[in-house]
């Protein structure tokens, strides 16, 4: 996937008018996915709202059938049966009874699977198990693993040989309280995470979000999060990194595990009540807009997002350079900033004041009203800012 340019919306009523808003809530806003798989699915949902995304896999998966650990754990569980089987995702099991099947091994692995105590974490796994032709004994209500681990132990299982399906992501303390309690642990390791063949995409990402442009990266793994973290290490960027999700760029995570990996290294994140795409989306749909300034300036309300600004409500696509000198302005609101400073605010100006007068201009012509920004004479520009109207949107 690719980046999607903003597309201009047509003109669109005031907010008086009480017509909604031709643009998505996430227009203006540039997400980075970071996710190998489903990336397509994430990339459409945030899209259809109006994001512009940049896709970076920071993992590949390596193929089931070829993963000679995954046949090795198959071949062992099958000459020595488990008690219990804890299966952990849909898309993994399915691709395990799929492999195996290709590896000859399917009957054998499902006549194993039927005399065991197998369960399931959540809805989506308790259907994959099903289409299998096998019927779970237990799958907890919320999805889990620490209920799965409550009611093992609850069970007792010393003694208990527990097959584990590994789903990529690390799993804080479940193996070791099982081994505590007295159980062999099998780990089936359904996904093998290995870096990206193409490391280009990841290191735009990772420019893209050190130099602000981007608003907010999604992780829905956290080796995926590794990943990036690792990547940002060796190429000596890693402060900077962090200091970008620290302060500008929203971390969003699919669910606390994801999370893991980021907040070890003091990043706050946020995730949603759901650990699903969709509730992830939703998420930043609230958070993005909510973190963007929103200014009343000359008898318009204005919203400085990433790439755009909303002008009564209609979208203006600005271009970096004019971003650049609005965000320097609104810093400030009201005050008057000097050429001199909105020059070392350009990306790359160079020591012309000329390029600020030239890229002020252009912003003037992006944003649609050229009394939004005043000109004082031999000292700088600042933003016609309304002070009657400040309260009126929560300055």
């Amino acid at each position: 996937m690719h980046a999607t340019p903003p597309q201009p919306s047509s003109p669109s009523p005031g907010p008086s008018s009480g017509a909604r808003p031709a643009h998505g809530p996430l227009a203006g806003f540039t997400v980075g996915v970071t996710a190998a798989r489903r990336a397509d699915e994430l990339g459409t949902l945030l899209q259809r709202r109006g994001a512009t995304v940049l896709h970076a896999p920071a993992l590949r998966i390596v193929p089931l059938a070829d993963d000679s650990e995954l046949l090795a754990a198959t071949r062992q569980l099958i000459d020595h049966a488990p008690d219990v089987v804890v299966a952990t995702t849909a898309i993994g099991f399915r691709g395990w009874i799929e492999a195996a099947d290709g590896w000859g091994y399917g009957d054998a692995l499902l006549g194993c699977l039927r005399g065991v105590e197998l369960l399931a974490r959540g809805p989506k796994v308790k259907g994959a198990v099903r289409a299998a032709g096998l019927t779970e004994e237990w799958s907890p209500s919320s999805e889990s693993m620490a209920e799965v681990l409550d009611r093992l132990l609850g069970e007792g299982v010393a003694g208990r040989r527990i097959a584990l399906q590994l789903h990529g992501e690390p799993l804080p303390g479940f193996v070791e309280a099982l081994e505590a309690g007295g159980a062999e642990v099998v780990g089936v390791p359904v996904y093998r995470w290995l870096p990206p063949e193409d490391l280009a995409p990841v290191d735009r990402l990772l420019d893209a979000t050190a130099g602000r442009g981007v608003d907010a990266l999604t992780f829905t793994s956290a080796p995926a999060a590794a990943s990036l973290l690792a990547r940002a290490e060796e190429r000596g960027m890693a402060a900077e990194f962090l200091a970008a999700l620290d302060h500008d760029v929203l971390a969003a995570c699919v669910g606390p595990v994801t999370a893991l990996p980021l907040q070890s290294r003091g990043v706050v994140t946020v995730q949603p009540e759901r650990f699903r795409l969709g509730p992830l989306v939703q998420l930043l749909c609230q958070e993005l807009p909510s973190r963007a300034r929103v200014l009343p300036l000359a008898g318009h309300r204005v919203e400085i997002r990433g790439h755009a600004v909303l002008v009564d409500e209609e979208l203006r696509a600005v271009p970096p350079a004019g971003m650049a000198l609005l965000r320097a302005l609104a810093r400030r609101p009201g005050w008057v900033v000097a050429r001199a400073e909105l020059l070392r605010a350009l990306p790359g100006a160079g020591r012309d004041e000329h390029a600020v007068e030239t890229a002020m201009a252009r912003l003037r012509t992006s944003l649609g009203a050229p009394k939004l920004i005043q000109t004082v004479v031999k000292r700088g520009y600042r933003l016609a800012v309304d002070p009657t109207a400040e309260s009126k949107y929560g300055q």
